[in-house]
C-alpha cells in the first residue's frame, strides 16, 4: 500500500516538471518576440503599450548598465512611435521675414501698388514711409526715385523731441507694447532712452492719408479752375447728359498698376502707348489739356447727373473743353505724361464731388 501511494504521488510531479518546462520555453519565446519587436520599432501592445514597455526597458538598462553607456536605440527620442524627433535647443527664424528697412529704386512700369505686392506690404505702408518724397500722393512716383521699404506693415517713424511711447502709440492707434517689443527697435526695457532723429518701426500703425486729387469741375463753372489746375479749363454752358451707366474707357478691362485703395482713388487700366481712349458715358467736357497736378494730359467729363469721369496721363487729347461727347466717343490716346512710370490710363469716377470705386460701376 505504501509503495502504491508513492507511485501515485510521482505522476503529478512529473506533469508539473513537463508543464513548467513548456511554460519556460513559451516565456522565453515571448520575451524574444517582444525584444525583437521593440528593436524593430513595431508596436507590441498598441502605441501606449509599446511606449510603456520602451520606458521600462530603458529604465532597467540604465539601472543595470554600470558603465553608464546606453544604447542609442533606447534614447528618449525613441519613445514615441512614428517619426523619431530630436529636440532643437535653438530658435529657427523665418528666412522669408525681413527685419530691417531696405531701399528700392523705382523702375519703368512700377506703381506703389505693384511695389507693395512685390514686398508683401500694404501700399499705404510704402506711402507713409516716404512722405518726404511722395507726400501721400502715389502719382508723384517717378523712375529712379529711391523708396524706403519697411520690414512690416505700419509706420516708419522718426522720433521727435518731446515724444513718449504712450503718445506715439496713441497717435498711430497701437498699444505701447507693439512699439516696445518690436525686436529691431532695440529698446532697453530697463533703461528706455530714445534719441531725437532715430527711426523706429510702429507695427500695424495707421494714420489718415493726405488727399491730393484734382478738384472736381462742374459744368457752367469750369473757368475758375484755370489757375489751379492748368490751361485745360474753360467757360462752359450746357451740353450732353449721361445715361447713368459706364463702359470701360479703353480696349482692356484689366489693370497694369494701382488698384483702387485709400491712397489711390482710381484705377490704373492697362493701355499701351497710343491706344484709343473712349468716353465712359455721355457728357460735357469741362477740362481738356495739360494738368499741373501730376496728371499730365487729362480730360474731365461732367455727365450732368452728379457724376464726373477723369482720364489722365494721355499721350494725346482729341476733344476740346466745352464740347459734348457721347458714350464710346474717342477722346484721346493712352500715354505716360505727367507723373507716370509707364503707359496706362488713370481713370476716376466721381459722384457729387467725391471719388468712388470704379469697380462698382464698370461692367
Amino acid at each position: 500500500m505504501k509503495k502504491k501511494l508513492l507511485h501515485i504521488n510521482k505522476q503529478p510531479t512529473t506533469k508539473l516538471i513537463v508543464l513548467g518546462g513548456l511554460g519556460t520555453i513559451i516565456l522565453i519565446c515571448c520575451v524574444v518576440w517582444i525584444l525583437t519587436s521593440v528593436l524593430r520599432g513595431t508596436p507590441v501592445f498598441g502605441m501606449e503599450g509599446s511606449f510603456r514597455l520602451k520606458k521600462l526597458l530603458f529604465k532597467n538598462i540604465v539601472e543595470q548598465n554600470s558603465s553608464g553607456k546606453i544604447s542609442s536605440i533606447f534614447s528618449t527620442a525613441s519613445y514615441y512611435e512614428g517619426i523619431r524627433r530630436t529636440p532643437l535647443l535653438r530658435t529657427i527664424s523665418d528666412p522669408y521675414q525681413r527685419h530691417t528697412l531696405v531701399e528700392y529704386t523705382v523702375e519703368k512700369g512700377d506703381s506703389i501698388f505693384k511695389i507693395s505686392k512685390d514686398f508683401n506690404l500694404l501700399p499705404e505702408t510704402i506711402l507713409w514711409a516716404n512722405y518726404e518724397t511722395l507726400k501721400d500722393n502715389p502719382e508723384l512716383l517717378s523712375i529712379g526715385m529711391t523708396l524706403k521699404i519697411p520690414p512690416t506693415d505700419g509706420i516708419y517713424y522718426e522720433w521727435k523731441s518731446g515724444d513718449s511711447i504712450e503718445d506715439v502709440a496713441a497717435k498711430f492707434k497701437v498699444k505701447p507694447s507693439s512699439i516696445l517689443l518690436w525686436p529691431e527697435n532695440g529698446f532697453d526695457q530697463d533703461n528706455l532712452q530714445i534719441n531725437e532723429g532715430i527711426f523706429i518701426m510702429i507695427p500695424d500703425g495707421k494714420r489718415e492719408m493726405v488727399s491730393w486729387v484734382m478738384p472736381t469741375i462742374p459744368r457752367k463753372n469750369s473757368g475758375v479752375t484755370k489757375m489751379m489746375a492748368g490751361p485745360g479749363g474753360c467757360e462752359t454752358n450746357d451740353g450732353a447728359y449721361g445715361t447713368g451707366s459706364f463702359i470701360w474707357p479703353g480696349v482692356n478691362d484689366y489693370l497694369s498698376g494701382n488698384d483702387f485703395w485709400s491712397g489711390h482713388l482710381a484705377l490704373d487700366i492697362a493701355s499701351g502707348l497710343g491706344s484709343p481712349i473712349y468716353a465712359s458715358d455721355s457728357g460735357l467736357v469741362v477740362y481738356a489739356g495739360w494738368n499741373n497736378s501730376g496728371y499730365g494730359n487729362m480730360v474731365m467729363i461732367d455727365h450732368g447727373n452728379g457724376y464726373q469721369t477723369l482720364y489722365a496721363h494721355l499721350n494725346q487729347v482729341s476733344v476740346t473743353c466745352g464740347s459734348s461727347v457721347y458714350q464710346g466717343t474717342f477722346i484721346g490716346s493712352s500715354g505716360s505724361t505727367g507723373n507716370s512710370t509707364g503707359p496706362h490710363l488713370h481713370f476716376e469716377i466721381r459722384k457729387l464731388g467725391g471719388l468712388v470705386n470704379p469697380w462698382s460701376f464698370l461692367p
